[in-house]
């Protein structure tokens, strides 16, 4: 990544079927999801060419908006286009992708059922988080102030921008204290998720995460769960309590922009990128990558 803003580049973003100069890819001040948090988003990867488990991110993508009570004009199959075609634009091989679905501006209120819903998908080069040399040295993760929300109280399995205002929150108060994410604990104080990524830790050669009930499930996280099975790891889904991050020799995230990133520590818990943390990172950049034909 650059440090280009964000809304001064060169480029083309797909809106709402067509594509758009991406200076001219804009919306009005009272569009409905700004003030109401009314949208949808989805963060992808692309390697080499293929976006990874693309038509899966489209399949939410379309789901998080019928949690938000809306419906994407637009189906699986013509999202999963329109993502390839803006890379092809653009002169993408790897990049970052986003989808992001929104109510309109013809009504301003909380209720607003007969605005129009938008789509938009950008892209732009971005490479791994780390070094490939430090990679494995792994992050420092702080302990979240907020927690993920109670699932009676918001639509906690959507990829909606409204659930993700804590976890601003809490990155930007860890990163103030030297850390480069936080670790968030679910509604009912058991180990969650980072404000971004999956977490996953390891004890005696066995994967252990936390059950995503009442949180983001990422695709990451489901490729990362069968690859890990695939190279023999046991992989427990369970409820995780905070005392029991001292028993786990190895941590590591995953997400679409995180990838498979090591942990070194957990506030004053530290752990040690191992074996195990590497076998996953090497399967995942594996299978991400698309293989060659053979001569």
């Amino acid at each position: 990544m650059t440090d280009q803003p964000f809304d001064d580049r060169d480029g083309w973003i797909w809106f709402d079927g067509e594509m758009v100069a991406w200076r001219d890819a804009k919306v009005h001040v009272l569009t409905h999801a700004l003030h109401y948090a009314s949208s949808v988003f989805e963060g992808e990867r692309s390697y080499g060419g293929r976006i990874f488990r693309s038509t899966d991110h489209s399949r939410r993508l379309k789901e998080s908006a019928r949690m938000l009570d809306f419906e994407i004009p637009w189906s699986v199959e013509a999202i999963d286009a329109a993502k390839a075609d803006v890379l092809r634009r653009n002169g993408l091989v790897d990049a970052y992708l986003r989808p992001i679905a929104w109510r309109g501006s013809e009504m301003m209120g909380v209720g607003a059922p007969a605005n129009a819903i938008h789509c938009a998908i950008a892209a732009w080069p971005w490479g791994s988080y780390f070094d490939p040399a430090e990679r494995m040295r792994g992050i420092r993760l702080d302990m979240a102030e907020y927690r993920r929300p109670d699932p009676a109280t918001a639509p906690s399995l959507a990829k909606a921008s409204g659930l993700y205002m804590i976890c601003t929150l809490s990155r930007h108060r860890a990163e103030r204290r030297g850390f480069a994410d936080a670790l968030m604990l679910d509604w009912q104080g058991r180990v969650a998720e980072c404000t971004a990524a999956n977490v996953f830790f390891v004890r005696d050669g066995a994967l252990h995460t936390p059950i995503a009930d009442c949180f983001l499930s990422g695709i990451t996280r489901s490729a990362v769960i069968d690859l890990a099975r695939g190279l023999g790891f046991p992989v427990v889904e369970r409820r995780i309590r905070p005392a029991e991050l001292r028993e786990f020799s190895e941590c590591f995230l995953t997400g679409s922009a995180a990838e498979v990133t090591p942990v070194r520590s957990i506030g004053e818990v530290a752990y040690a990128p191992g074996a195990v943390t590497r076998a996953i990172l090497d399967a995942y950049a594996e299978a991400v990558r698309p293989r060659r034909a053979a001569a």
